[in-house]
């Protein structure tokens, strides 16, 4: 059996292979073409047993009531699981995992994510998924009132094993890091110090096993208050793979560049493996989200990676950071976390300044 890829180039190529598809349609043959989910509740949407491949995934949610809950898409979680694990080879929050945090959507498109209209509640996902024996896709909310949830999730089916070992994998992380008084000198505060071994890295996945890092979606909310230079992106991006040291060979040279990007951008524009989403406000202020996706250049491993990038030059800022990284590996996996109660993985309010009190309340450290 041959399996075919999905370039121009390769769909005039016979595929051995069965389409199919679960979705949200009325077995009635009705119009009510969504699951209700109530806050709280689990649903499984996709259960598939045999080989395979999940080619493409939409969704779109909606208020049973009249009005769209704030932040509903942090408040939503997609967990899947490949061939009978209990771990979950990807979770995160729902908008997270199709490219855009801040409980928020907005249009966009990338090669393997995008965001549709209408205001880009369409979520679309066309990372391929291989699955050898089964695999489950489960719907987790924690809104405040039930949920319309629609879905198409189309796969193929196979009647041989899967020509790859590695499993496709999602994780989403936040933190609100910890840098220098915010009132320091602002030269040394954007410039200073020197980071000679990558400690205190903001980490957007720790993997083991073999298997290749094809890219994330950085969130950053800018949490300083100042007319001066604000700047948030200085920091390098420091990718450690099988267990190097400082400096590992994947060492960059500040994050816009690693966004592909270039001179501090605010400027939005997406492209198929790169873009910014949000360029944030004034002096670089409020929310920025922005996206690489390694397509064409993948980043290989044996044992483990690490990928990290510094919270500004030396890991000198503070700010709310949240990540969502993908990648394909060998089974077991690390396993993942519990993810952050609801609570906390709520963005923090538009509000300045901002103090320590208000962030306490806002998110909470203890429950990391």
């Amino acid at each position: 059996m041959s399996f075919v890829g999905t370039s121009l180039r390769d769909l005039y190529r016979e595929r051995d292979a069965k389409r199919k598809r679960f979705s949200s349609y009325d077995v009635t043959g009705g119009n009510k073409d969504y699951l209700e989910i109530f806050p709280g509740e689990t649903k499984t949407i996709t259960d598939i047993e045999g080989s395979g491949c999940i080619t493409h995934i939409w969704t779109t949610m909606a208020p049973i009531s009249e009005v769209m809950e704030q932040y509903l898409h942090r408040k939503v979680v997609v967990r899947m699981y490949w061939d009978g694990e209990e771990n979950p080879s990807v979770q995160a929050p729902i908008g997270d995992f199709f490219g855009m945090g801040h409980g928020i959507t907005k249009n966009y498109s990338s090669a393997p994510l995008q965001m549709s209209p209408e205001n880009g509640t369409a979520m679309n996902c066309f990372f391929p998924m291989p699955f050898g024996k089964s695999a489950k896709i489960e719907i987790e909310s924690n809104a405040d009132e039930p949920i319309k949830f629609y879905y198409y999730v189309d796969y193929e089916q196979y009647d041989v094993e899967i020509d790859s070992p590695l499993r496709f994998h999602a994780i989403w992380h936040r933190e609100l890091t910890e840098g220098i008084d915010p009132n320091t000198d602002n030269a040394l505060y954007s410039f200073g110090g020197k980071n000679t071994t990558g400690e205190g890295n903001y980490v957007m996945l720790e993997a083991e096993g073999k298997g290749h890092y094809v890219g994330c979606n950085l969130n950053i909310h800018n949490l300083r208050e100042t007319h001066e230079w604000d700047w948030y992106g200085e920091g390098d991006d420091m990718i450690f793979i099988d267990g190097e040291k400082w400096p590992p060979a994947l060492h960059g040279t500040g994050m816009e560049d690693y966004f592909n990007t270039a001179w501090c951008p605010q400027q939005e524009q997406n492209t198929p493996y790169h873009g910014i989403i949000l360029g944030g406000g004034p002096n670089w202020s409020g929310k920025i989200s922005a996206y690489r996706y390694h397509i064409q250049d993948p980043i290989m491993f044996d044992k483990s990676i690490k990928v990290t990038i510094e919270h500004g030059h030396n890991n000198n800022r503070s700010d709310d950071y949240s990540s969502t990284a993908y990648w394909y590996q060998t089974e077991p996996h690390k396993p993942a976390a519990e993810i952050l109660p609801v609570k906390d993985r709520l963005p923090l309010p538009d509000i300045k300044p901002f103090n320590p009190e208000t962030l306490k309340q806002c998110f909470s450290h203890d429950s990391k």
